[in-house]
């Protein structure tokens, strides 16, 4: 792995995140999928998802936890998701180098003039 690689985010990880944090004590697997394809309009895959999911808690970046069983699940438990400090910096990161690329570009993608 180059140096950097594993605090580096995608757009999608940085949209899981994103979502994870919004969503607060809310962030399951279904809610962060709701959640993305709502701001986003992106469809998103389930398999997609929950792969994401697990490599961003490979990264140390969320932390994931098994709700109680609840009847309107059928008995079944939620996978719950919350950020980590490390992922909430990966993704304050991410943000300040976005905005270092964008930085003297004019909306329409053209060198801004000085």
């Amino acid at each position: 792995m180059a140096a950097g690689t594993r605090d580096t985010l995608g757009e999608f990880e940085q949209l899981l995140l994103l979502a994870i944090v919004r969503l607060g004590d809310d962030a399951y697997g279904v809610t962060i999928r709701q959640e993305v394809e709502e701001r986003t309009g992106r469809e998103v895959a389930i398999g997609a998802l929950y792969t994401s999911l697990d490599r961003l808690e490979r990264k140390g970046f969320v932390r994931s936890t098994m709700s109680e069983p609840t009847d309107e699940r059928g008995g079944r438990s939620r996978r719950c998701f919350r950020i980590k400090p490390a992922g909430a910096n990966a993704l304050r990161q991410s943000r300040e180098r976005l905005a270092r690329m964008w930085e003297g570009l004019a909306p329409d993608l053209k060198k801004a003039r000085s």
